[in-house]
């Protein structure tokens, strides 16, 4: 790359999506000494739309403005948390790098500073998440899962704050933030299944420019890249209309791609879960296959339902 280019570099301005771009630049910025990066903060729709329930935005709600900017010039790669990009990209635009996965894992704050379990029945959890409150109402029907937006400092606070009682968000952007010491419970991925994408991060840039790939490889993680890339496959094959909240995880153990996925309605009376071990070589069909697999359990009779019906 030319030591002379300017590697302009968009990003949400909120306190988790500035670190995750550090935790991308860090290692460039070591990497290639001579380059500079310059980062540009830009806020989308979806974050401007605060008090509309995320159930009723589409998946890239958090990303539009920042792809415009990649396509006009005015920055050359964006840092996206992977579970905000919607299962197809605009003409011209590729994911070029997958940084190593934080943990992928959601969590639980709340005032007693107990386990989920051990929660008392009516216990009042907030989220944002319509899979995360479907999960919740299924495994605990005796509590009451309450919306709640805001960035993840501000959902913090309030799991100690009247009418909440705790709150669930992924311990990814709390790590990230430097709280995890504030975390009480972690939901395992085989019973509370995370988002497509959680815990990963997605580096955005116009598919032309082929000289900033260059430099990009040295943060791509293969194996993350290989597990985003079925949840993702798997997102795109459920159907970007899907009203009904789904999600899909995948790793990497032992050589053999391991995914799992679910549907469920959102007040957790019904929940389907399926999980197939695929070849990591494609994860593309990995990822639909276990979308088949998932209709074919019995999912299919609830995905075309609307679920404020």
């Amino acid at each position: 790359m030319s030591k002379a280019r300017i590697v302009k570099v968009g990003t949400r301005a909120s306190p988790l999506a500035l670190a995750q771009t550090e935790e991308v630049l860090h290692p460039l910025v070591r990497a290639f000494p001579d380059i500079r990066f310059e980062t540009i903060t830009i806020t989308p729709d979806g974050d401007r739309r605060k008090a509309v329930p995320l159930l009723s935005m589409e998946r890239g709600m958090f990303v539009k403005e920042l792809e415009a900017a990649l396509l006009t010039g005015e920055i050359d790669m964006a840092v996206h948390s992977a579970k905000d990009m919607p299962a197809e990209l605009p003409d011209g635009l590729v994911l070029a790098a997958f940084p190593e996965r934080n943990d992928p894992r959601d969590v639980l704050v709340n005032r007693w500073e107990s386990r989920f379990d051990d929660m008392p029945a009516g216990a009042r959890i907030g989220t944002s998440s319509p899979r995360r409150a479907t999960q919740l109402n299924h495994l605990r029907p005796d509590i009451e899962v309450m919306p709640v937006r805001g960035n993840v400092g501000t959902r913090l606070e309030r799991a100690m704050e009247e009418p909440y009682d705790g709150v669930v968000l992924a311990a990814a952007g709390i790590a990230r933030l430097g709280r995890a010491s504030e975390i009480h419970h972690y939901f395992e991925p085989d019973m509370f299944t995370p988002d497509a994408g959680q815990g990963a991060l997605a580096v955005e840039t116009r598919i032309d420019d082929e000289e900033l790939h260059s430099l990009l490889v040295a943060v791509d993680h293969a194996l993350t890249r290989t597990a985003v890339t079925a949840e993702r496959a798997f997102i795109a094959a459920i159907g970007g209309g899907c009203k009904i909240p789904v999600a899909a995880y995948a790793e990497v153990i032992d050589g053999c791609l391991r995914i799992s996925a679910i549907a469920g309605l959102p007040d957790g009376s019904s929940l389907f879960r399926v999980t197939l071990d695929a070849d990591p070589s494609t994860p593309e069909a990995a990822g639909q296959s276990i979308a088949n697999a998932l209709m074919e359990s019995g999912a299919a009779d609830i995905l075309a339902r609307d679920p404020t019906q």
